[in-house]
């Protein structure tokens, strides 16, 4: 299979990220990063409206309960 150009001449992947990346691997995230992870993934995706802030994505996933 021909290499592909995207992956040629990649340099070697930066130390520190590595570093990183492996301390962040057995990290649990908790509930609270969780939630606000959900909040910032909506306020993203929300249409661009001037009524739409984080604080009212915030309450909003307070009250929207999804169905399982």
């Amino acid at each position: 299979m021909a290499d592909r150009k995207q992956f040629q001449n990649v340099g070697a992947p930066d130390p520190e990220l590595i570093r990183l990346l492996d301390a962040s691997r057995d990290r649990t995230v908790t509930e609270d990063e969780l939630r606000e992870q959900r909040v910032s993934f909506a306020f993203g995706n929300a249409p661009a409206s001037a009524n739409i802030t984080k604080e009212s994505m915030r309450l909003a996933s307070k009250h929207i309960r999804l169905l399982s």
